[in-house]
């Protein structure tokens, strides 16, 4: 089944260029020039994959993740800025934001069509299974098809990496992996990450999920401690 894609730039040469390759890698592609037009078109268009530039007209990059998220078919897309900025502060804005991930331009036609095929392959590999916690109280839950994690009967929403880290630590609890497991685990291996986004992600997750459950061994890496 194709996958619809949307495309957000203000800058048509780059539209056109990045829509002629998706296209012809077999997407069906829509197109906006500002982050006003991408949030209509995310509702009426329906894309699973959104490619967001950083600096637009009207509303920025960072304002439309944000209000992209908050539309009701907002929580389960991908959203990818494709920017030239390369700051590692503009990234981690863009990860808190709920990005699911940060490129940056220039960049060939052939890897990002790899990049975008793969992370709509983890999604759906995420989402096929459920993950149920195997602890004696079962009240801590992760659930892949509403992606989210339900402790105690209450309904947290995740976003994407989020949740991936989250599961990667649950898949074995009160094991510590390290900073280069995760990374390998949630992030692409040719991908550059600083060490501050594993942080700002941990930092998320015990924001929606409480202190207690993500233990940090310093000089180590993290665990999931389901026995607090």
């Amino acid at each position: 089944m194709q996958k619809r894609v949307l495309i957000v730039d203000d800058e048509p040469d780059i539209l056109e260029f990045v829509s002629y390759n998706l296209r012809a890698a077999n997407y069906i592609v829509e197109t906006a020039n500002n982050g006003l037009e991408a949030l209509s078109k995310i509702e009426s268009f329906k894309p699973e994959f959104v490619l967001l530039d950083m600096m637009m007209p009207q509303m920025d990059g960072i304002a439309t993740c944000k209000k992209a998220r908050e539309l009701p078919n907002g929580k389960n897309l991908i959203i990818v800025f494709l920017s030239a900025r390369a700051e590692e502060y503009v990234q981690i804005e863009a990860l808190q934001a709920g990005a699911d991930d940060y490129i940056t331009k220039p960049i060939r036609p052939k890897l990002l069509t790899s990049k975008i095929d793969a992370l709509i392959k983890r999604v759906e590999e995420i989402n096929s299974t459920k993950s149920r916690n195997n602890s004696n109280d079962s009240l801590f839950i992760i659930d892949s098809e509403l992606h989210c994690v339900i402790i105690d009967g209450k309904n947290i929403p995740l976003a994407r990496k989020e949740f991936k880290l989250l599961s990667l630590l649950h898949s074995s609890p009160e094991k510590v992996f390290s900073r280069d497991e995760i990374f390998a685990a949630v992030w692409d291996s040719d991908v550059i990450v600083g060490d501050r986004t594993i942080d700002v992600h941990i930092r998320k997750l015990r924001e929606k999920i409480g202190d207690e459950y993500i233990v940090t061994l310093k000089g180590v890496g993290y665990k999931l401690a389901m026995n607090h």
